[in-house]
């Protein structure tokens, strides 16, 4: 049995990295159903394998298609792995609500998905506003969705400047205190996010969702 696991979790991590959609749902039902645990599953396979795909494009051994596919495999797999943990009368442990979404008239959104799968796979609630959101739907939302969270991605640098926007309307309505806002994309630096007041960047998702577990609270 342990080592048949063993050899479903190597499968699945294949998978993931070959971004293999369908084989990775397979998989992950496969192992579901021979009794592995879905944390487990989600902790020890999924969360390492996206982490190391992330690093490969960072280091440019694999290009964005590649990045998008395992992003994708990630979404088909954990879908099973979460409607088992809830068929247990459980639920995936929440580290906290995370909204996000590229800013206003930036309609990039590749990077912020791989993010959202992520943090989803790190174990956080995200909500996914899309693309060009206005700074007034991102302080809603994170009312709405009682957000621990903000995060923007602005891709191209004309449209950096809504992400000083929306934090300057946090802070005209007293909210900014509330949530801890975070910004990242290819138009963005640590200098940014510095000048405009953000309490966090992340150069890549893998540093994202390390971003978000250390504001948090999760080491």
């Amino acid at each position: 049995m342990a080592e048949n696991s063993e050899q479903i979790r190597a499968g699945l991590s294949e998978a993931l990295h070959q971004g293999d959609a369908g084989g990775a749902e397979r998989i992950a039902r496969q192992a579901l159903e021979e009794g592995v645990d879905p944390l487990s599953l989600i902790q020890n396979v999924i969360v390492p394998a996206l982490t190391e795909v992330g690093q490969l494009f960072q280091d440019f051994k694999i290009f964005l298609p590649e990045l998008m596919s395992a992003g994708e495999a990630a979404k088909r797999a954990t879908t099973p792995i979460e409607e088992a943990i809830s068929a247990m009368g459980g639920q995936v442990a929440s580290l906290g609500t995370v909204v996000i979404g590229t800013v206003a008239n930036d309609v990039h959104d590749i990077g912020k998905n791989i993010v959202g799968t992520l943090l989803t796979a790190h174990g956080f609630r995200v909500v996914d506003l899309g693309r060009g959101v206005s700074p007034s739907a991102f302080l809603e939302a994170a009312e709405k969705e009682a957000a621990d969270i903000v995060g923007m991605s602005s891709l191209m640098t004309t449209t950096r400047p809504a992400q000083r926007s929306t934090i300057r309307l946090f802070e005209e309505v007293d909210k900014r205190h509330r949530y801890k806002i975070v910004v990242g994309g290819g138009s963005v630096s640590q200098q940014w996010a510095d000048e405009i007041g953000a309490d966090g960047y992340a150069p890549d998702a893998a540093s994202a969702a390390e971003l978000c577990k250390e504001l948090v609270g999760e080491k």
